[in-house]
Parts: C-alpha cells; sequence; structure tokens
C-alpha cells in the first residue's frame, strides 16, 4: 500500500519533489526480483522523517506453512545490527561516559587486541569504524563453525596488524563486538538492557530484541531459508553469531526498521539530536573496491563512519547498511538531503537483492 505524505517540512526544492514520486515503477521492479528467485518472504517500507510513505509484504514466514509475512514479522537483521552498535557508543560519548579517543588497552588492561606493537593504541572510535588496523574478519570463521565471542577472544592476540590503528579499513565481526563490552563495562547493563532503555523502548521498537532466546520463542518470527536442490528450504540457526550481539544479533520487525530509519533521518530528536547524528553519518575511513556495493552503477566514493556505510550515489549522499546470516539477508539506506530511505528484510540467503539500493536511487534521482 502507498502511504505518501502531502504537506510535509522540506529543507530544499528536492525534498518536496520527491513527496510526488511514484514508487510503483520501482515496487514493480522489486516485485518482479523476488518472484523471480522465489524468495521465501519479504517485507519493504520507505519512509520519510514524517513518516511511513509505502509499506509492503510478500510472502510466507517459513515454506510449506501459511503464515503469512505481515509488518510485524520477525526478522534477524544480521549486520545492520551494527547500525545500533554504534549508536550505543555514541550515546556513550554523548553522556561523558566514554570518549572516541577511550583506548580499549585502558578499559581492559588484560585484553591484547592484536599482535601489533600498536595495539595498545587502538580506540573505541577505531573498533567502531573498522579501522583498528587489524586483519579484516578475524575469527568470523570460527563464529562460522559454531564457536562463541567468549570463547574467541583468548584468541585476540594473535591477530594479525595489517596496517597502523587508523590508516586502514578492516571489516569485522568479533573484534567490532567489543562495543558490548564497553557499554557493559562502562553503564553496568547488559549490552541487549542499554539497546532496550536507550533505544528500542524510547522510539516504540517493541518487537525489537537481542539475542537468540527472545527470537526462538517470539510466535511472529519467520524461519531461515537456504536453497537446496532448487528448493528454498527451513534451515536451523547459528547460535555463534548471536554472541556478537553488536555486529549481528538483533531480532526486529518491519515496523521496527521504520523507526529506526526514521530516527536517522532526525526525525526524533528529542532522543538522536542533530550532533549524534552527524557523529553517526560521517565519515571516518574509506573502504576499498572488492564488495558488492563498491560495484554499483553510479557510486563515486564508499566510506565506513560508526556503524553505518557511507556513500556518493547517484549524487546524493546516502548512508547504507547490509546484513547477512545463515538464512537472512537485508539492505536499508537513507539520504538525509533527500529526506528518504528504505528497507528490505528477506528469510532467505540471497545475494538476488545486491542491487536494491543503487536500483532505489537511480529510479529516485533520474525520475524527478
Amino acid at each position: 500500500m502507498f502511504l505518501l505524505i502531502s504537506g510535509a517540512a522540506a529543507n530544499d526544492s528536492f525534498e518536496y519533489s520527491y513527496l510526488n514520486y511514484n514508487f510503483s515503477t520501482y515496487v514493480d521492479w522489486l516485485d518482479e526480483l523476488l518472484k523471480e528467485h522465489e524468495i521465501p518472504g519479504a517485507a519493504f517500507a520507505i519512509v520519510s522523517r514524517e513518516g511511513i510513505m509505502h509499506l509492503e509484504t510478500w510472502g510466507v514466514r517459513e515454506v510449506g506453512q501459511r503464515a503469512p509475512v505481515t509488518t510485524d514479522s520477525i526478522f534477524r537483521i544480521a549486520s545492520m545490527s551494527k547500525t545500533f552498535a554504534g549508536a550505543a557508543a555514541t550515546l556513550l560519548v554523548e553522556q561523558d561516559l566514554q570518549t572516541w579517543d577511550t583506548r580499549i588497552a585502558d578499559l581492559f588492561p588484560n585484553l591484547r587486541l592484536g599482535n601489533g606493537v600498536s595495539y595498545r593504541s587502538i580506540t573505541l572510535k577505531q573498533v567502531a569504524s573498522h579501522s583498528t588496523g587489524l586483519m579484516p574478519h578475524s575469527y568470523s570463521n570460527l563464529l562460522d563453525d559454531g564457536i562463541g565471542y567468549d570463547s574467541i577472544k583468548n584468541r585476540f592476540p594473535e591477530i594479525p596488524a595489517v596496517c597502523k590503528p587508523g590508516r586502514c579499513y578492516g571489516y569485522q565481526n568479533v573484534v567490532f563486538s567489543l562495543i558490548g563490552d564497553v557499554v557493559e563495562e562502562s553503564t553496568g547493563f547488559t549490552y541487549g538492557q542499554f539497546l532496550e532503555e536507550q533505544i528500542f523502548r524510547p522510539l516504540g521498537m517493541v518487537s525489537a530484541s537481542v539475542g537468540l532466546d527472545p527470537y526462538l520463542s517470539d510466535p511472529h518470527a519467520t524461519a531461515p531459508h537456504t536453497k537446496r536442490r532448487g528448493q528454498w528450504r527451513p534451515v536451523g540457526t547459528n547460535p555463534a553469531y548471536y554472541t556478537t550481539a553488536p555486529a549481528a544479533g538483533i531480532n526486529a520487525s518491519l515496523f521496527d526498521m521504520t523507526m529506526w530509519l526514521r530516527a536517522n533521518l532526525g526525525a526524533f530528536p528529542e532522543l538522536f539530536d542533530e550532533e549524534l547524528l552527524t557523529q553517526l553519518h560521517t565519515p571516518v575511513i574509506d573502504t576499498p573496491r572488492g564488495n558488492y556495493f563498491n560495484r554499483w552503477v553510479n557510486l563515486e566514493n564508499a566510506y565506513y563512519g560508526i556503524g553505518w556505510r557511507i556513500f556518493d550515489l547517484s549524487g546524493l549522499r546516502v548512508v547504507h547498511h547490509g546484513g547477512g546470516v545463515r538464512g537472512y539477508r537485508s539492505e536499508m539506506a537513507f539520504s538525509d538531503e533527500a529526506n528518504i530511505g528504505l528497507v528490505l528484510l528477506i528469510n532467505a540467503d540471497s545475494s538476488s537483492i545486491n542491487d536494491v539500493i543503487p536500483m532505489f536511487f537511480e529510479h529516485l534521482t533520474t525520475t524527478l
């Protein structure tokens, strides 16, 4: 359904023009994409600061079952979780509990982070922006093998250093999850409790949760699917990624994610003011070629900020994060200057949605 908002406040002429934008061509393209790849279930939204502009769902929560995907169905959002961890770290800084220059070694003296001589200088900001200088994806293979975060931490001193901290980009799951340790050390709350009190509840994200148990016990949870012999089939859940909650441990509905996108567009300044959002969405480190998003048409520059990717895409500054974990994929992005954002959640391990974001902004900028 379409929920186009009229009479909303706008910062410039471009923002006014998108209010009259017809999303039907893009939604038709997305509909065909999902049908072509026989995606079991999907949930999609377009939002502005002022509200929800479009909501649509497809398919079922589990292949072979009748329960449909709705806007309240729960998906694992995988690496989209990093955007919440970035916000949590920024809240610690805003509340004067830490600074961006806080050194991890000062907080945890018994933890050696990597085998380089500069390990003691790695800061909270560098962890939150994947610029620690450590080998990319350190120990993600162990998560794939079902080994949890607490067991992997013992191996942190063995991580190879590939550059000095702050000099190069290296995407992480396990190392990034140190943000959870920093939150707990700084506040006395568990990471999940902190998100619930500081983000989920204030924003009205009523079904969002952290961890495996809430996911398994939620009657609205979708099932993960992978393709076997040409057919989508439900698969089990690897609990290890849930132990890296800042990197991949959040469960949420489409409605929850519309609230999160609107918050990042500045809809709730009493909770997330302009200064906090600027810290989140400002580039910290260049990201190199080699990832699927670096091959997007009309992509000029790519960076990582605090828990978010930042792109110059189709003439707009676009803030983005995708996610993928066994049986799930997701994409979300927004443009502050265009006052528009979108999110797509699917319960299938499929690369078919890799171009959902660039196609949206290409449609938006070439149609207006």
